[in-house]
């Protein structure tokens, strides 16, 4: 992450949604046949509140999990992707369910629609000049 997208995505998991939370957690770990696949943050809401590390060896199976990927811009197909994606990659570890928080400065009106047959996806704005100011737009 980047010195603008870490406080929007730390912020959003305290103002937001409070659990344990894990920056840049690895979904899927590189291997041979394949590149690690790491989600801006990871919250597992049903833990008590706090911080823990990507090297911690989490598992996702049969708990409620809150993917994050954020951009410090407006919302594009990229971020879209990887909100779709990461939601999927997160069921495939074994997760119970899951929220894809995409989170952003600001929407797009063309792209936003075709978010509406995925609705794990959250978009959600964060407010330039106070990360922990979220709110929801779909």
């Amino acid at each position: 992450m980047s010195k603008h997208e870490t406080p929007m995505t730390e912020g959003f998991w305290q103002s937001q949604a409070p659990g344990l939370f894990i920056a840049e957690f690895p979904l899927v770990r590189a291997a041979a046949d394949r590149g690690a696949r790491l989600v801006d943050g990871l919250i597992l809401p049903d833990e008590p509140n706090g911080r823990g590390k990507w090297r911690d060896h989490v598992s996702l199976t049969g708990k409620r999990v809150i993917v994050i990927q954020t951009k410090a811009s407006r919302m594009g197909m990229y971020l879209m992707g990887q909100a779709v994606f990461y939601a999927r990659l997160a069921l495939a570890c074994g997760a119970a369910s899951v929220r894809s928080i995409l989170l952003c400065h600001r929407p797009d009106a063309a792209l936003l629609p075709l978010l509406k047959p995925f609705p794990e996806v959250e978009v959600w704005l964060s407010d330039p000049k106070n990360a922990r100011q979220c709110k929801r737009i779909n």
